[in-house]
């Protein structure tokens, strides 16, 4: 009776620790590999080929003499995306010929936001008069791997030995309700440093818009 029980007892134990052991490791390995929030300074944005509003697809691989990119993820809808589109016309305007074209992406899900379908872009395309690839993100995995969270989001990519480095990522200017109003043009002065071949000052800005509707 007594060695039964003992036996009974030494089984427990050993269980018991076998438990402990594979909890740890567990624990351990989820410590060690954090979930990805996007890219952050410094890392190395990887190609997309998105359907622009014309129909073709767009990667940035296209633009070969580009020295970097304005990536911009925006949408039809948003009061501030829509407060910010003259702007980003003229950002457009204003560093295209100087190496860095703004490349536009429409992350929303219409099924989530009905005015913000694919035709409904090729409409805003229309009346806008928009300079730029007008991109739509179908599949909302190019939004999630960038890490953005609103419209407008702004990603500044600078080509660095045939990669695309995040040199700037956040708010286009410090006053995306009121352009007529701006004092800081963030994205604007961080373009102009790396044209200058400087470093880029103000490197991370908080991005004020809708939440991106997926």
């Amino acid at each position: 009776m007594k060695r039964s029980i003992l036996k009974k007892w030494l089984v427990l134990e050993v269980v018991a620790l076998a438990l402990i052991v594979v909890g740890s490791f567990s624990f351990t390995n989820t410590s060690e590999a954090p979930a990805s929030d996007g890219y952050t300074i410094g890392d190395a944005a990887t190609d997309f080929n998105l359907k622009n509003v014309d129909g073709k697809m767009v990667s940035l691989s296209h633009y070969k003499d580009a020295k970097g990119f304005i990536v911009i993820f925006t949408c039809n809808t948003c009061p501030y995306a829509v407060a910010s589109e003259d702007r980003i016309i003229a950002l457009d305007k204003e560093f295209k010929s100087k190496g860095f074209p703004v490349i536009a992406i429409n992350p929303n899900n219409p099924e989530v936001q009905p005015d913000d379908t694919f035709e409904k872009m090729q409409q805003k395309v229309n009346e806008k008069g928009f300079t730029f690839p007008y991109l739509y993100d179908d599949s909302s995995s190019i939004y999630a791997e960038y890490g953005a969270k609103k419209t407008p989001h702004v990603y500044l990519l600078q080509k660095e030995k045939g990669k695309n480095i995040v040199k700037y990522i956040g708010a286009i200017d410090d006053n995306v309700r009121n352009g007529a109003a701006v004092k800081d043009r963030f994205l604007a002065n961080a373009v102009n440093e790396l044209l200058q071949g400087k470093e880029v000052t103000v490197k991370e800005t908080k991005a004020i818009g809708c939440s991106i509707k997926v």
